[in-house]
């Protein structure tokens, strides 16, 4: 991504009328799906007292992420991503109307909420990649990182301003309207992609199917070390954080005595937190490296759900869920951006999906086990030893430094083409990379060192099988190879390689001597003789 700034501050991509009215389409659909949430978990307590029924609600929400994440995050890159966007919101309008006419009816029970709930959750699993995706076609390239910061921000005003909404309509008029208005904001959705002029996606030779950029963005993930580390980071803090979101609507029904208006504006008050925090963000950054950040986010967060623990009065509790939610937008964003620096575009959008399987995994494991942990040990139990862990957790894991994210990850283009004697089919294959490399004995260690870094390179841009070998008859002969499936996928394997890993193969070279470049070589596999 263009490091050059934005020509006109923070707010530049609004005046850029598509980004404009796809914006505000969202910030209003999200601000339903906040009103229908809010319904979803009061009603919950009405039909079921059971910690673990409520937590319930909160899994299904968010196990549908956590499965599908990342074959959403496959299909954001082969599907048109408007006609894409426009069915799922379809889809996500279905569930409102379903659970509206339930309400309506008197016929919603535990089963038809949590199953509705899931389907709720299988859209938004369906359309965070997308939506992810489609800003840098909104708006300039300079413009991209404000354009991000303004989604973080419609996110927070959603979520400040839905569940206060929702909690007052359902207070006043029941679920049946507060199901209706999240219809509404859908077809507000609906119609904004409907408009946006897309163009059509032009035509790629190597574009991916399915089941390859799946293997892709998988292999990725396995071979990316940093990205492992926020991924772990992540899968620690979600867990444990996720009590106070799974046992909040029994915190304001059970300990604080409130209704449903007051529940919605518990959760009002943590987005109005997170948009503070979000303000904040800059100044903090200034005073606090990403890890600073991220511990004080846990620290905060303990220190609420220790509060909520003890049924303090209510002005106390928004207070307290104020700092939660600018804990809450501190740790997403700091997290969000670490995975962000260490993933090239080409994977980006499937790197950020497996980022969303951990986070949602996280969210629905933590969702499930503290409702048994609140069966067993009541409310406040369960949220003081979910304080306390996280507490302990949050220290122990801030020794476990995130990447600096410092690395260029823009493709370099250094490879050379490939030589070929004639035409090949894109869909040959596996091929075979031998890369022979001359290395005098008292470099060996460091070249072996160097190769061995430079191996998780070939394995993230589309190498399943690497290895080196030494030529029996003269040592200092050494030849790296490594496998990929497909012609097409060393074709693209060409066109992922980094400036960063452009860097990492110049140290390998380094160690190469001779006048002549090292003798690259390709082999294809042949059918035996007779096999067709």
């Amino acid at each position: 991504m263009s490091t050059t700034k934005s020509s006109g501050g923070s707010f530049a991509p609004l005046a850029q009328p598509v980004f404009a009215v796809l914006w505000a389409a969202t910030v209003l659909g999200n601000t339903g799906s906040f009103m229908r949430d809010v319904a979803s978990s009061w009603l919950m307590t009405d039909l079921s007292a059971s910690p673990a029924a409520v937590a319930l609600v909160q899994a299904a929400g968010t196990l549908p992420i956590f499965l599908l994440a990342i074959p959403a995050g496959v299909l954001t890159d082969i599907l048109d991503r408007r006609k894409f966007l426009i069915a799922v919101q379809i889809l996500l309008a279905s569930v409102s109307v379903s659970l509206m006419i339930l309400a309506n009816t008197g016929m919603l029970s535990v089963s038809a909420l949590i199953g509705l709930t899931f389907l709720g959750g299988v859209g938004a699993a369906l359309m965070g990649p997308t939506w992810q995706a489609i800003v840098p076609e909104l708006v300039k390239r300079e413009d991209v990182k404000s354009a991000v910061a303004l989604n973080s921000l419609g996110i927070n005003i959603a979520r400040s301003i839905g569940p206060a909404a929702g909690g007052l309509l359902l207070a006043a008029f029941g679920a049946g309207v507060t199901y209706g208005a999240d219809v509404a904001s859908y077809l507000v959705v609906i119609a904004a992609l409907v408009w946006w002029p897309r163009p059509k996606n032009a035509n790629d030779a190597l574009a991916e199917g399915f089941f390859g950029a799946f293997r892709a963005g998988l292999r990725y993930t396995r071979a990316s070390k940093p990205l492992h580390v926020v991924l772990l980071r992540a899968a620690i803090f979600f867990a444990f954080a996720s009590a106070v979101w799974a046992l909040l609507p029994l915190v304001a029904r059970e300990l604080l005595g409130g209704d449903a208006g007051f529940y919605g504006i518990l959760l009002g008050a943590v987005g109005a937190g997170a948009i503070g925090g979000a303000l904040l963000m800059p100044k903090l950054r200034e005073r606090l490296n990403a890890d600073g950040l991220l511990l004080g986010a846990a620290v905060i967060t303990a220190l609420v759900m220790g509060a909520l623990s003890l049924a303090p009065p209510k002005w106390v509790a928004i207070i307290v869920l104020l700092f939660l939610g600018g804990a809450w937008i501190t740790a997403l964003t700091t997290l969000n951006g670490a995975a962000q620096a260490v993933l090239p575009n080409w994977v980006r959008g499937r790197g950020l999906a497996v980022y969303l399987t951990v986070f949602n995994g996280a969210m629905t494991a933590g969702s499930l086990g503290w409702g048994a942990v609140g069966e067993a040990a009541g409310v406040p139990g369960a949220l003081m030893i979910g304080a306390v862990g996280l507490l302990i957790a949050g220290f122990i894991m801030h020794r476990l430094k995130l990447p600096a994210g410092d690395a260029d990850m823009v493709p370099s283009n250094h490879w050379p083409e490939p030589l070929v004697a004639e035409p090949i089919a894109h869909d040959r294959g596996p091929v075979l990379i031998l890369i022979e490399y001359h290395v005098e004995k008292h470099h060996r260690t460091a070249f072996l060192h160097a190769l061995d870094e430079m191996s998780h390179e070939r394995r993230r841009d589309g190498a399943y099988g690497w290895g080196v070998t030494e030529d029996s008859a003269d040592p200092q002969k050494i030849v790296e190879w490594f496998m990929v499936e497909s012609w097409a996928e060393h074709l693209r394997q060409h066109k992922r390689v980094s400036n960063a890993d452009a860097d990492l193969q110049g140290q390998v070279l380094a160690y190469h001597s001779g006048t002549d470049k090292p003798v690259v070589r390709h082999f294809l596999t042949i059918n035996r003789p007779g096999a067709a």
